[in-house]
């Protein structure tokens, strides 16, 4: 597992292939069909619409189609999605991907200190989905606003400017993670474009002055993924997603937080509205069928308690980024 770390710590993203075996992924594309269409119809309130990039978004009329369109499908946990929440859920909480997110947060400095079923926050899990209409987002990173300087954009990522013309940035090679973020496509996928490497330093002269849907990026990657496969990334990584209404799409997109984080995460995660229902949720479906039993049940609540406290200790979040 440390070579996952290190890969993460060099490119700020690491890919695991065929994580989901082919049944999973049928019983996530049915739940995905479903969720989708429901949420195309007007009859889920809960969606990314197409024309805006980061919450809060625009609430449909019950029953009515937006107007515009979506682009992505909140709450998949959510337990007012019925079944559909329970088949999202095994996804979510599966070992294969947990293992991999507590991998990325365990940390090998002072001693190391492993990252444990204990140490897990549920955060979120949502969907990315085709757009009725081609939809580009712009380059971002999720904690950090395009109008940061240097400075500012510095102690976000936690690195150490220059100090004279000439010298290098100090790199965080063994950088702590309290969270991880990852796309799990249930169909091809190559929608995700990465600047590898640049969660660990400020943006170049070329990348504050480009375009904010630049193209063609300096160094840019796309990142190609089958169904089933998982990319985990820093969610500070220079990105953004290309989204074209003749190909589908059903992404899960989910993060999952570490504990010793603290109020770090609360406004990445709660800006979203978990807060809303997730007190609502019931994992006991997590106690029978493949991969489950009584302790992933629990596992499942502790991380749900982990979020609830860290809703009552971080009160009123605001938003991240907005636009």
């Amino acid at each position: 597992m440390s070579s996952l770390r290190a890969a993460l710590a060099e490119n700020g993203f690491v890919i695991q292939r065929q994580v989901l075996s082919a049944s999973d992924l049928e019983a996530l594309r049915e739940a995905a069909t479903r969720t989708t269409e429901r949420a195309r119809s007007g009859n889920w309130p809960d969606v990314r619409t197409v024309g805006k990039q980061f919450p809060p978004w625009p609430k449909p009329t019950p029953g009515e189609p937006p107007q515009d369109g979506i682009w992505g499908v909140q709450g998949l946990l959510n337990p007012a999605l019925g079944c559909d929440a329970d088949v999202f859920a095994r996804s979510y909480f599966n070992d294969k991907v947990l293992d991999v997110a507590k991998a990325l947060m365990s940390c090998e400095e002072d001693g190391g200190q492993e990252c444990t079923d204990e140490d897990l926050v549920l955060e979120l899990y949502n969907m990315l989905v085709r757009p009725e209409s081609d939809f580009e987002l712009e380059w971002h990173r999720d904690d950090v606003p395009r109008t940061a300087t240097p400075e500012e954009e510095a102690a976000k990522l936690g690195i150490r400017l220059a100090a004279k013309e000439g010298e290098r940035e100090g790199k965080r090679v063994k950088k702590r993670y309290w969270n991880t973020q990852w796309n799990l496509p249930l169909y091809p996928d190559d929608s995700l474009i990465v600047v590898p490497g640049s969660h660990v330093r400020v943006r170049t002269p070329a990348e504050r002055e480009a375009a904010a849907k630049e193209p063609n990026m300096p160094g840019q990657l796309v990142v190609h993924l089958e169904p089933g496969d998982v990319v985990f990334y820093d969610n500070n990584i220079l990105h953004r997603g290309v989204y074209k209404a003749d190909k589908e799409r059903m992404s899960l997109h989910g993060s999952v937080g570490h504990a010793g984080g603290g109020c770090f995460r609360a406004t990445n995660v709660l800006q979203h509205g978990i807060g809303k229902w997730i007190d609502q949720c019931d994992f006991s479906s997590l106690a029978s069928g493949p991969g489950g039993g009584e302790k992933a049940r629990q596992r499942a609540e502790d991380m749900r308690a982990r979020l609830v406290k860290l809703g009552r200790e971080s009160g009123d979040v605001g938003y991240s980024l907005t636009g």
